[in-house]
C-alpha cells in the first residue's frame, strides 16, 4: 500500500506494477540488511522518490536497526554502504541500476515499517527548473551559509547531484554509473580534506596543551629566580650597610689615632726641646 489515492491503471499495467511491488518488497531484506533505518519519515529531499511502501510491523531485526529521528548521515557513513553495482555488460535493466545507485529510503513510523523507492519517471525540462527552484528555496529555508563549510549547504546540493544521477540515468544508464563514480571520487576527496583537517586540529590542540603546561613550569621559574631575586638584591643592601658602618667605623678610630698620635708627637717634641734647652743650661754653667 502507499499513501495517496492513485488512479486505477489498465490490467495490463497493474499486473506489471504488483510484479514490480513484489520485487521491491523481496528486495530491502538483500541489500540493506545491515543499512541504518531512521525513526519517523525521513525530511523531504530534492531526490524524487515514489510513494512509500508499507512493508507491515516493523520486525525486532528491523527495530534493532533503528536510529534516532532525523539523524544526519555522515560523509564517512555515506562512502562505506556502497552498493553493489550490476556489471554494465550483464545489461541491467535500469531499475536495477537506479536502485543501486540510490539506494531506498527506510524508516519505521507509529510500528509500522515502510520503504520509498526512488522514482524511475524521466524528467523533463519543466522538472529541471522546478529542482533548481526547489534548491534554492531550501537554501534560503535552511539558512545556508553562502560560503565557508556549511553542512547544510554540503547536503543539498548532494541531494541535488543525486537527483541529477537519477534523471541522467533513466535515460543513459551508462552515463549514471560513470556520474557515480564522479560524485564517490569527490566524497572521498571531501572526506579525506576532513580527516586532515580533524588531524591537523588535534595536533594543534596537543601542542597547545603541551605549551601550556611548560608555560606553567616557565611562569613558576621565572617566579622563584625573581624571589631569589629579591633575595640576593636584599643581601646586597645589608652587605652594602654594613660596609658602610665599617667604614665610618674605621674612619672614626683611624681620626681618633691620628689625633692621638699627633699630641703625643707634640708631648715628645716639647720634652725634647726642654731637654735640649736644659743641657745646654747645664753644660755653660760647668
Amino acid at each position: 500500500s502507499s499513501f495517496g489515492s492513485q488512479r486505477p491503471a489498465p490490467p495490463g499495467e497493474r499486473e506489471r506494477e504488483r510484479a514490480q511491488t513484489a520485487r521491491r518488497e523481496a528486495r530491502p531484506r538483500s541489500t540493506a540488511a545491515t543499512a541504518m533505518i531512521s525513526e519517523g519519515r525521513p525530511r523531504e529531499s530534492l531526490v524524487k522518490y515514489d510513494p512509500p511502501l508499507e512493508l507491515g510491523p516493523a520486525s525486532p531485526e528491523v527495530l534493532a536497526r533503528k536510529g534516532k529521528p532525523g539523524q544526519a548521515t555522515s560523509l564517512k557513513a555515506q562512502l562505506a554502504k556502497k552498493a553493489q553495482l550490476p556489471p554494465v555488460e550483464s545489461k541491467p535493466s535500469t531499475d536495477d541500476v537506479l536502485h543501486a545507485l540510490l539506494p531506498p529510503r527506510e524508516w519505521v513510523e507509529e510500528g509500522k515499517h515502510f520503504m520509498q523507492y526512488v522514482s524511475n519517471q524521466p524528467a523533463t525540462r519543466l522538472d529541471v527548473i522546478q529542482l533548481q527552484e526547489a534548491l534554492d528555496q531550501r537554501l534560503m529555508e535552511r539558512q545556508a551559509r553562502e560560503t565557508g563549510i556549511c553542512p547544510v549547504r554540503e547536503e543539498l546540493y548532494s541531494q541535488c547531484f543525486d537527483e541529477l544521477i537519477r534523471q541522467v540515468t533513466i535515460n543513459q544508464p551508462e552515463r549514471g554509473l560513470l556520474l557515480l563514480r564522479v560524485r564517490d571520487e569527490i566524497r572521498m576527496s571531501i572526506a579525506a580534506y576532513q580527516t586532515l583537517y580533524q588531524s591537523s586540529v588535534t595536533f594543534g590542540t596537543r601542542k597547545q596543551l603541551q605549551s601550556e603546561q611548560g608555560k606553567a613550569e616557565t611562569e613558576q621559574m621565572i617566579a622563584e629566580q625573581e624571589d631569589l631575586k629579591r633575595q640576593r638584591e636584599a643581601r646586597v643592601v645589608e652587605l652594602k650597610n654594613k660596609c658602610e658602618a665599617i667604614e665610618r667605623r674605621e674612619a672614626e678610630r683611624r681620626t681618633v689615632d691620628e689625633k692621638k698620635r699627633k699630641e703625643e708627637i707634640d708631648f715628645l717634641k716639647h720634652q725634647q726641646t726642654h731637654l735640649d734647652s736644659f743641657l745646654k743650661s747645664h753644660d755653660t754653667k760647668s
